[in-house]
């Protein structure tokens, strides 16, 4: 992997993390408020499911 890649990587995901506020910035608000109002438990959970499911596009893609 050179870092060219990661980079890469990395340029997208600012481009995806960007679309949602820059779409809807009032559904993009009350998805914070949302994720304000869980436990740390349910935030770790929702932390290990997107961690998962990266994963598991990485592995789709690059096999």
């Amino acid at each position: 992997m050179a870092w060219s890649d990661l980079f890469a990587g990395f340029a997208f995901y600012l481009i995806i993390e960007g679309l949602l506020p820059f779409a809807s910035p009032s559904a993009w608000r009350r998805a914070l408020a949302g994720l304000a109002q869980l436990d740390d438990n349910q935030l770790r959970g929702v932390g290990l499911g997107i961690v998962i499911a990266g994963l598991a596009v990485l592995f789709l893609v690059r096999g």
